[in-house]
Formats: C-alpha cells, structure tokens, sequence
C-alpha cells in the first residue's frame, strides 16, 4: 500500500514562521511534523510515500531528499501553484497507481496507530475517513458518523458530529473523469457521502490540527513534558 502526504499549502495563518520554512518542517518535540507521519509509515511497513510541494518546495525537498534517511522511498510532485487537496492529489495519480492509498494531511500530529489503515477494505466505497472529536476552534465539526458511514449534515442522519482529522483512505476511482487543475478534496467527499460510498471510524489516540502559531508551541510543550502520549 502506498501513502501519500500533502505538504504544499502556503502556511498562512503560521507566519511568520513559514516565510522561509514549509509548514510541514515546523519542528515538534524536537521533530518535523512531516516526519513524525513518514515514520508512523515506516513503523507499518509503508515505504512507498508521495508527497506533493509548492510553498518553500526546493527547502521541503531538500531537507526530505529521497526518504533513505528514514528508511522509505519519497516520490515527488511539485505544483507551480497550490492546486488545493483533490488537485494534488490528481496530479500525483500515475505515482500512487491504481490502488487505494492512506492520505495524511501534512499540517496535523497525532498520536494515532495507523495500523488499522492497512485492514481497510473498501470494497464499494470511495474513500475510509478518519474522524475526530471536534476541537475547540471547529466545535460544529465536518460531518456526521452513523454506522459506520459518513454523511453530510445536510442528509439529517441521527449520529455524532466530528472533525475530519486529515487522516483517510482513498481510491483513486473517485477522481475518475476528473480533469487537472485547482479543486478541493470537501465537495467530492460530500457528493460520494450522499451516494453513500464513505465509511469512517472515530479515531483512538490524540490528535491536534497545528494551524497557529499557538498551538504549536502548546503541542510541541507537551511532547517534551510527556503530556501527549
């Protein structure tokens, strides 16, 4: 199975630490937060990682090379300009194949096993999400889990609002047919949710969205005070 990591976002609410240094190397205990999912990879035993870049790409994939350093093997693609989630990944099709692949957005840290992403079938699903309870800044959450399915808030299922933690599984078929381009990953996930075609599961373990300043310096204390595991 292959994974892939999205790491070209702009990094705007992070500046000015991302003026001169790609969201995705902003250290944490001690670590690149990108690093921290190219290793939960390897623990699983998968090697094969594509990892998209624009923002600072030549720093990005300067300081991550090929992966040998961490035992994997880095493909990867580069977007002149950002072309948001669904573009990314669309652009990186002939490197992640034809088979589902774990997608992990680059900008999140979790203390989450991804081992269980390896058990996922699919079968007549598009995409596997990994849910989360909503954090306080998204107290309204992305969607609701019912059943093991997840669906839009506005097909009125009775179940648990929560947060999209940027952790899934995806086959490539729901980008069939899909031109090039500038598109977000939101309203595909939400047209395959109303033809029931997305599964979820809530996640076990801790997670946080490092999108300020703030929280990450919040995070990275309570990596080296032991508070995160």
């Amino acid at each position: 199975m292959k994974a892939m990591i999205l790491a070209a976002g702009l990094g705007n609410r992070m500046r000015p630490l991302t003026l001169y240094k790609p969201k995705p190397l902003l250290e944490v205990g001690g670590k690149p937060l990108i690093v921290w999912h190219i290793e939960k990879l390897k623990q699983i035993g998968v090697t094969e990682i594509v990892i998209n870049s624009a923002w600072l790409a030549d720093v990005l994939i300067g300081a991550l090379g090929d992966g040998s350093q961490f035992g994997v093997n880095i493909r990867w693609t580069r977007e002149a300009e950002g072309l948001e989630t669904a573009g990314g990944i669309i652009n990186a099709l002939p490197l992640l194949g034809n088979e589902p692949f774990i997608l992990v957005n680059g900008d999140v840290w979790t203390t989450m096993d991804f081992a269980p992403l390896l058990k996922i079938e699919l079968a007549e699903n598009l995409a596997h999400l990994v849910l989360v309870q909503n954090p306080e800044q998204h107290p309204q959450g992305d969607f609701t889990l019912a059943e093991g399915k997840a669906y839009t808030f506005e097909q009125s299922v009775t179940g648990e609002n929560l947060t999209f933690s940027g952790v899934s599984v995806i086959d490539p078929k729901m980008f069939e047919g899909l031109e090039a381009g500038k598109r977000p990953l939101a309203p595909l996930l939400k047209a395959a949710m109303l033809e029931k075609k997305v599964a979820a599961s809530k996640l076990s373990g801790l997670w946080v969205d490092v999108g300020t300043p703030e929280r990450l310096i919040a995070l990275d204390l309570a990596i080296r005070e032991g508070k995160s595991t």
